[in-house]
């Protein structure tokens, strides 16, 4: 993330990177000690479910609602409430019907014979268009999808 943030957003400073190690407490009480510790702090990005949920908890109910930006990982049910009341505008995660839909079109690449699992082969997935076999056998969905106030109401998981 360090190196993504230096390369394409050379506007953005970052200031520290703590760690709630995936417990939600801990997660409560590192956000409330940044924001403490740097009370201008415009955004912070949680790569963890349980961090995301327990900062958006703290935004939610603090001064720095509205004012801080909180992204990153987490599903839409855990999220919604925060996404309806403001606190978080935007997150993201795998879509899951899109992760089963190229699945299903993998496995029926495989057993069609039009793909053996090599680095390289490649296939069409339906609408979701064009893969290509990754090393170690991996089909990459690509980016995760972003959920928002606009879409989140379609999904219940």
């Amino acid at each position: 993330m360090k190196k993504d943030l230096t390369a394409n957003h050379p506007n953005v400073k970052l200031i520290d990177t703590v760690y709630g190690n995936d417990d939600d407490q801990t997660s409560f009480d590192k956000t409330s000690a940044l924001l403490a510790k740097y009370p201008t702090l415009k955004g912070i990005v949680s790569p963890t479910t349980v961090g995301i949920a327990a900062a958006a908890r703290y935004l939610s109910t603090s001064e720095f609602k509205g004012k801080v930006a909180l992204t990153g990982l987490r599903t839409p049910d855990q999220m919604r409430d925060y996404i309806t009341d403001g606190t978080v505008t935007a997150f993201a995660l795998w879509n899951p019907a899109d992760l089963g839909y190229l699945a299903s079109y993998t496995a029926k690449a495989l057993i069609d014979g039009k793909i053996t699992g090599k680095e390289g082969d490649s296939f069409t997935a339906g609408k979701l268009g064009d893969f290509t076999v990754g090393k170690d056998g991996t089909v990459v969905l690509g980016d995760p999808f972003t959920f928002t106030k606009d879409n989140i109401g379609a999904f219940h998981f």
